[in-house]
């Protein structure tokens, strides 16, 4: 059991017990400079100091706007000493967003990253009365740097931060984190020091981490899952590396060297896109080698492979994945995966190329994490793992997941009713449908309210199927549809890239060769048809996708199509294709 009581007290328990000269590292002028455990909190003292010359009380909700960096945690840990209340942002939201969470929450002072952020707020200040103060990381001309919150406090004495932070207790109120939804206004979701310390606590083992290892950062801490280990790094005493952006990740990645990070499942697909199209530019035996060694580990299992298959892997890793491990750094114990489901295939193809992919499952309202494949409990592809330490979860009548532990939210803000219906007699109505498989590993079906039923009364499962035929390589992304229709349909992405080098090898010509031109081509919609036609083999009659529309641009944050965690806004889809959908069904 760790030893703190508030999320504050973690860079100090890193202190006292193995202080790191490179707590934090940044990358500037191409240089990689490191952040001491005892400069960055005594930053963050200056911080609370100057937040309490400011005004801010026990309570008060302190805004942050900003993507993953260093800045982001002195100000996180500066707010929280003071007892007050953080409330974090993604950073690519929209003004209604921004407008509808500041007022919900109340906030006082916000410190966003840049200038292109400080335009977004300077649009909704009128409309946000009780915000007082806005500051910003970057240098951004005609606002207020955050080095003036600092400046603020030289007057106060650090004994007033000491006073506060002796007031704030384990059960208290930590952070507000507004969900990204799917559907409606965000929803604020109450997390108290207790629920994050107590996930920290439990995934200390699974993650393969220790005071030596370093860990890249590029997710957005603003979600619980790469916060919550942000504090996990933080306690363990491992040194955190912020990527420049996620342009730069695989460059950084090189630089780094890293032994964790975590991923999200449209990330790690992209980076198996790359390693594909590397593949296909190889020839002779160079090629067929690739192919080969990617088909053995198509096969892969972690339980029962014979001894004549683990041979062959061998061989495969040391001529083949060898080179995929370098591309990571060649220092990779792990890739920590969440947010979403990932498909089971690249999870096999990984794993058996030596980059393990530990998948894992949780919410923001369970802080987040519920269950993790681990070295210690066991991997099982196509599940989320064993249940952490500490933890009850039950599957209902229906199917629907539910949990009772210390991670599990407070309610949410504002919200009782809403709370109401997904807390009920002490265990969180989850919304996500599961099962056991071997009475141990969770594994997830979909979405309760994910699932819809044709006119024939017909059970849909869309996220299983659309991580199913994503396996094509002609296939980037994937939406199936169909309720209260006669049978299920589907817009589809196509991979352009591969498409492009599959219609030059086959000198097929597709008008000017855009986005455009390959999604209107009715020799690439016949083609992606009979990928799909393939696909549907494996499912029942009432399951097959009959008719496919193809998208010229991919779904997108700023489209609307997609949640900052990237997952499919349904609804908002079948509104913004509304044209597409209809036409499916018109015949």
């Amino acid at each position: 059991m760790i030893e703190t009581k508030r999320l504050f007290d973690i860079p100090y328990h890193q202190l006292n017990s193995y202080p790191n000269p490179k707590m934090f590292v940044t990358k500037e002028n191409n240089e990689w400079i490191g952040v001491s455990t005892k400069d960055f909190l005594d930053e963050a003292m200056e911080i609370s100091k100057g937040l309490i010359a400011l005004g801010v009380e026990l309570g008060d909700k302190v805004g942050i706007v900003s993507g993953t960096r260093y800045e982001w945690n002195v100000m996180d840990i500066g707010i929280q000493q003071i007892g007050a209340i953080v409330v974090p942002f993604y950073p690519n939201i929209s003004e209604n967003d921004y407008r509808y969470i500041f007022n919900d929450s109340g906030i006082k002072i916000c410190v966003i990253a840049d200038n292109e952020l400080d335009e977004k707020i300077k649009n909704i200040k009128a409309d946000t009365p009780a915000l007082q103060y806005v500051f910003t990381m970057e240098n951004v001309s005609g606002s207020k740097h955050w080095s003036e919150i600092k400046k603020s406090g030289v007057s106060i004495d650090e004994s007033a931060v000491r006073e506060r932070m002796a007031q704030v207790k384990f059960e208290d109120l930590a952070t507000i984190i507004y969900t990204s939804g799917t559907t409606g206004n965000p929803k604020g979701v109450m997390l108290s020091h207790k629920n994050l310390l107590s996930n920290v606590d439990a995934c200390i083992e699974p993650i393969p981490a220790d005071r030596n290892s370093r860990v890249l950062s590029f997710l957005p801490v603003c979600h619980v899952y790469e916060r919550m280990l942000h504090y996990l790094y933080m306690y363990i005493g491992a040194s955190i590396h912020f990527a420049e952006s996620m342009e730069t990740i695989g460059e950084n990645i090189k630089e780094v060297k890293p032994h964790v990070f975590t991923a999200v499942p449209r990330l790690i697909e992209k980076v198996f896109d790359k390693i594909m199209v590397k593949g296909d530019e190889l020839s002779g035996i160079k090629r067929r080698l690739f192919f080969w060694a990617v088909g053995l580990a198509e096969q892969y299992d972690t339980v029962g492979m014979s001894a004549w298959y683990n041979f062959k892997l061998k061989i495969a890793r040391k001529l083949i994945f060898s080179k995929w491990q370098e591309a990571l750094g060649g220092n990779v114990n792990a890739i920590a995966s969440g947010s979403a489901a990932l498909q089971p295939r690249l999870a096999r193809i990984f794993i058996a190329a030596g980059i393990d992919v530990l998948e894992g499952y949780g919410l923001t309202e369970t802080s987040p994490v519920i269950s993790v494949n681990s070295h210690q409990k066991g991997i099982r592809i196509g599940t989320v793992g064993a249940l952490l330490d500490g933890l009850e979860v039950k599957i209902a009548e229906d199917g629907e997941i539910l949990v009772k532990g210390p991670n599990v939210m407070m309610g949410y803000y504002n919200l009782p009713e809403e709370t109401a219906e997904v807390m009920k007699d002490g265990w969180f109505h989850t919304g996500d449908i599961g099962e056991f498989v071997e009475g141990k590993f969770l594994k997830i079906t979909d979405r309760k309210k994910e699932i819809f039923k044709t006119s024939g009364g017909k059970y849909i499962i869309p996220q299983a199927m659309e991580n199913k035929f994503k396996e094509s390589r002609f296939i980037e992304q994937i939406m199936v549809f169909g309720e209260g229709q006669k049978f299920p349909a589907a817009l589809i992405v196509p991979s352009f890239a591969f498409v492009t080098e599959w219609a030059k090898s086959k000198k097929i010509e597709i008008g000017d060769g855009s986005n455009e031109a390959i999604a209107n081509s009715e020799v690439v919609h016949a083609r992606i048809m009979q990928e799909v036609e393939a696909f549907n083999k494996g499912y029942g009659g009432w399951e097959k996708i009959k008719k496919i529309s193809l998208l010229s641009n991919e779904l997108s944050i700023v489209g609307g199509e997609l949640t900052p965690t990237l997952k499919l806004k349904r609804k908002k889809i079948m509104e913004l294709h509304k044209v597409k959908c209809d036409a499916i069904y018109c015949d």
